[in-house]
């Protein structure tokens, strides 16, 4: 590889983890051409990628990111997932994948800058998806006025049924 094809890696590379709201380092030694295909057809389907290059070039393209905090862990065989939107999905897949496959190992991550262990990885692959709580938010938002409008409604609909008990009363008698 010339000096032309890796600058044209590494700039690549940055532009992934600039545009990148997450990124995870992992260690994907032992797995087979198609375990690693399957990863790559599951995360593009959720907006994410995975990419593996070569520890010196990750470094220099991880260089004046919010993912710099990642380059000390780029050692060995090293893939980086990175995601683009929505940081719970590519989440659950990876530490599905991970529990599937115990040679795919988790390495750390960076959330929105932050650097995560591969624990919060897991913490964050539990929490439901961002349609999930927004519609949850609704139903929050939309029970409040809901009940306001029930509690406002039963006087004057017990008053009504005080004043049809006494007609009913008044024709029995």
């Amino acid at each position: 590889m010339n000096r032309d094809e890796k600058s044209a890696i590494i700039s690549e590379l940055s532009d992934s983890f600039s545009r990148a709201k997450f990124a995870v380092v992992t260690d994907y030694c032992g797995l087979s051409v198609t375990q690693l295909q399957q990863i790559r057809v599951e995360l593009k389907q959720c907006n994410a990628e995975i990419r593996v290059a070569k520890n010196t070039l990750l470094k220099r393209a991880v260089t004046g990111t919010g993912s710099e905090k990642l380059s000390d862990d780029f050692v060995g065989t090293t893939a980086v997932v990175m995601s683009y939107d929505d940081p719970v999905i590519p989440a659950k897949v990876i530490t599905k994948f991970a529990k599937d496959f115990g040679k795919f190992e988790i390495r750390c991550g960076a959330l929105e800058g932050e650097k995560i262990s591969a624990a919060d990885i897991e913490a964050l692959s539990k929490l439901p998806t961002k349609e999930i709580l927004l519609g949850q938010l609704l139903g929050v938002l939309n029970a409040v006025p809901t009940g306001l409008v029930r509690v406002l409604s039963g006087v004057p609909r017990t008053f009504l049924y005080g004043l049809q008990a006494i007609k009913e009363q008044k024709e029995q008698a």
